[in-house]
């Protein structure tokens, strides 16, 4: 679907229910009786609104989960659909039950191809660990099985669809999201045709069970960042650009990354079919290209459920070149940053100039402001952005030399410790002989941390092989922050003589 302008995760409200039901009609076509009536999703929603979730895209509904939570050992484990849902009234939900079953998942056909399903399982996921339960399950269609159920058991069957070598879409894709076969349900759907009323029964384990259940909240306190440590490469169009970046986003996404990081100029290689022209007059070639990247991009970041911080690319505004990039949210939303500080090399080889416009961004995952590697050096800058709760600061750079890497590492390095923040750092390593002013360049992406007892010694949290194409994944915890603020050995934010300086944006 083009011109996504907004998508969102909602809880279902009843409201809703005759957007919902002409959705299940479409998603249903095969199956008419399988839609759920008013009073049905009513019941549901009084018991266990939590697990009704429905996402929309430009205000419309594009698909929904509904779940209940039971107390697994009272059920049989040949279960059947009626069994696990009380004859369809739901009288098996338990608050105090230990999983989370899901009941019904489905996206309208036109919206698929999103990856919509797999954000509706994540959401599962989490609701699971943030309730403390032992793990979700449900009854997976096989609606392929009918084909082959004169020469395969259902045993056979799910066998071959786990070596590839028979293709169900419901079941590989279960599968695909970290869902486990444990047994085979005979007689679990009625009318199930295409399935031959087979299901299989499907658990996901939350290995964080058993521990101090957390309090739910709508911003995520342990946020998962991917840093892409991009090679330099010859690209011969955007496309086979877009196609690389691709891969690193599906690569993080699949660790159920919050956030992918490219670096400074991660699509310089396409000054390359420019030769002919001047430095300045390839880049602004280059800058031509930003709209589509950042469009494609804003894609990507809802099709694999992820924040996406693009790095910088050259940029027109009337007639001056800027170095900018886009935090593409997961929700469709896009925000502008733009790099304060050119370089020297910047400034007298291609003409560029420094934007004016510095902010922390809202997410998801709480407040995060982003430098584009000279900025990082500025710390006036990421100080502004502390004062306006920033907690993650993420800085793509460009660096050919170990010096200039160095300058980039240590300063960042530094805002960590004296912002009480969080600093992601990622580069581009490689070389590219046919683009001019664009030397080898040198590379560890990193993150850092302030350096306290509740944090690594050395303020490394996590960090890349030097000049290697690679991603970096890392988990921080935001509420450890928060500790930092009000109970750590030095207190930077705190302890500032504000009775002798301030620090004013104009």
């Amino acid at each position: 679907m083009d011109n996504i302008e907004n998508i969102e995760l909602k809880y279902l409200n009843l409201e809703d229910y005759q957007e919902l039901q002409a959705a299940m009609r479409a998603a249903y076509t095969t199956m008419p009786d399988s839609i759920w009536g008013e009073k049905q999703i009513k019941v549901l929603i009084d018991k266990f609104q939590e697990g009704q979730v429905v996402i929309k895209i430009n205000g419309q509904i594009a698909g929904c989960a509904l779940s209940i939570i039971v107390d697994y050992n009272s059920f049989d484990h040949n279960h059947s659909y009626k069994d696990i849902t009380g004859n369809y009234t739901f009288s098996t939900h338990s608050s105090n039950g230990d999983v989370l079953y899901g009941i019904d998942v489905f996206i309208k056909p036109e919206f698929r191809g999103l990856r919509l399903g797999r954000r509706l399982y994540d959401y599962r996921k989490e609701l699971c660990e943030r309730l403390n339960l032992r793990g979700v399950a449900f009854g997976g269609r096989i609606p392929n099985y009918g084909k082959h159920s004169d020469e395969l058991t259902p045993q056979q069957y799910i066998d071959k669809v786990r070596r590839k070598e028979i293709h169900d879409p419901v079941l590989n894709f279960q599968i695909s999201n970290d869902f486990h076969p444990t047994r085979i349900l005979k007689n679990y759907l009625e009318g199930d045709k295409a399935s031959k009323d087979y299901a299989v029964l499907l658990e996901w384990d939350n290995i964080y069970y058993e521990k101090v259940n957390k309090k739910a909240t709508t911003i995520k306190k342990v946020v998962r960042l991917g840093l892409v440590q991009w090679q330099m490469r010859p690209y011969k169009d955007l496309d086979e650009v877009m196609e690389q970046a691709e891969f690193f986003i599906d690569s993080v996404s699949g660790y159920r990354s919050d956030f992918a990081l490219f670096p400074e100029f991660f699509n310089a290689p396409l000054m390359a079919a420019h030769n002919n022209l001047s430095t300045p007059e390839a880049i602004r070639e280059l800058a031509k290209y930003t709209a589509e990247f950042v469009q494609r991009f804003s894609k990507l970041a809802i099709s694999y459920n992820i924040n996406i911080i693009t790095g910088s690319m050259p940029e027109m505004v009337g007639e001056h070149l800027h170095n900018v990039g886009y935090l593409c949210r997961r929700d469709g939303s896009t925000e502008r940053y733009e790099k304060l500080h050119v370089t020297p090399d910047e400034a007298k080889v291609w003409g560029m100039v420094g934007g004016n416009q510095i902010k922390a961004f809202d997410t998801d995952c709480g407040k995060i402001g982003i430098l584009i590697c000279y900025d990082s050096e500025f710390p006036e800058l990421s100080r502004i952005l502390a004062d306006e709760g920033m907690d993650i600061l993420f800085v793509p750079f460009l660096t050919d030399t170990q010096n200039g890497f160095s300058r980039v590492r240590h300063c960042a390095q530094a805002r960590a410790i004296e912002n009480e923040c969080y600093v992601a750092i990622a580069g581009s390593v490689g070389n590219l002989p046919k683009v001019s002013n664009m030397d080898i360049q040198y590379a560890q992406s990193m993150v850092f941390t302030p350096c306290d007892f509740a944090f690594p010694t050395d303020g490394v949290k996590a960090e890349a092989t030097p000049n290697t194409e690679m991603i970096l994944i890392a988990d921080v915890d935001i509420d450890l922050l928060r500790e930092l603020n009000q109970l750590g050995s030095v207190r930077n934010l705190k302890d500032r003589r504000k009775d002798l300086f301030e620090l004013k944006k104009k």
